[in-house]
């Protein structure tokens, strides 16, 4: 009986201390959505609370209206083709470089595979240069080309994800395709594409939420403020030079948390599957 009751004040210590480490890791976010409704002056001087002296509703009506005439659906529809292009081409073109490398024999395979894996080494910061001089002679500034485009290549991480993935994959099917009479493009299309589906969609999961977040970019290529997505025009409520609303600002920013979220709660069992049955590969 001491043994059941020492199980259960052990259990319950246990549960209090995740309970207190996840509002830990969720107070920000709980902060976030309670000074949406508030006003600037309780959300700087009443900043712990977490529930609003006063509920301020047109937060949200103030924040959606944007700025310069331009609506923030105007800046979620500009992120919403920028992400959706570029997690695409990002999964397909990876998931094509990722079968030649794992499947197709050619000259100069290893060299060309060690030199991806470098490129996951290698700094963003160090391309910025290079690439915006490169951008800037073909005339891409101040259009979505540079954010969009190079998704076509491939990302060696999901390459690499992939390719580990592929290993699982047994080559007596490639074997028994080519007896039916296919060809390498119909192999990947018929029999490895359609195998891929927890890699890709967690491919596409991670691709989705590094471009929803991304902010560098944007800020380097684009100067016209109707092409700006949700990343970029957030930053635009904070004015130097006058009263910021913050309230509207909070508010527009749990507004661009929920897709990620809500693609999160709807993939997140072929996610937990890709990367574990990727890991024991």
């Amino acid at each position: 009986m001491k043994g059941k009751s020492s199980r259960n004040i052990n259990s319950l210590m246990f549960h209090l201390l995740l309970g207190a480490l996840a509002f830990t890791m969720l107070y920000p976010i709980l902060w976030l959505l309670a000074s949406s409704f508030k006003n600037n002056a309780e959300i700087f001087g009443n900043a712990s609370s977490l529930i609003p002296d006063q509920w301020e509703f047109t937060n949200y009506i103030e924040g959606w209206k944007g700025f310069g005439g331009i609506s923030f659906g105007r800046f979620f529809a500009n992120t919403f083709f920028i992400v959706i292009t570029s997690t695409i081409a990002q999964v397909l073109s990876s998931s094509v470089v990722a079968f030649g490398f794992s499947r197709i024999k050619f000259v100069g395979r290893k060299i060309f595979f060690a030199c991806m894996i470098l490129t996951l080494m290698l700094p963003n910061q160090v391309l910025i240069i290079p690439q915006y001089i490169l951008f800037s002679k073909l005339g891409w500034l101040n259009t979505y080309a540079p954010l969009i485009l190079p998704s076509f290549f491939g990302v060696p991480f999901f390459i690499f994800m992939i390719i580990q993935f592929i290993y699982g994959i047994p080559k007596s099917l490639d074997e028994s395709a080519k007896i039916d009479g296919c060809g390498k493009i119909q192999i990947f299309g018929r029999i490895i594409f359609p195998l891929l589906k927890p890699a890709l969609i967690t491919s596409a999961i991670f691709s989705f939420y590094w471009k929803w977040q991304e902010f560098l970019a944007p800020l380097l290529y684009l100067q016209n403020a109707k092409k700006y997505p949700v990343s970029l025009a957030l930053k635009m409520f904070a004015d130097p030079n006058s009263v910021s609303n913050w309230g509207a600002m909070f508010a527009m920013s749990v507004l661009s948390l929920v897709p990620p979220f809500a693609l999160f709660i709807i993939f997140q069992r072929y996610l937990v599957d890709g990367i574990s049955t990727t890991g024991i590969k």
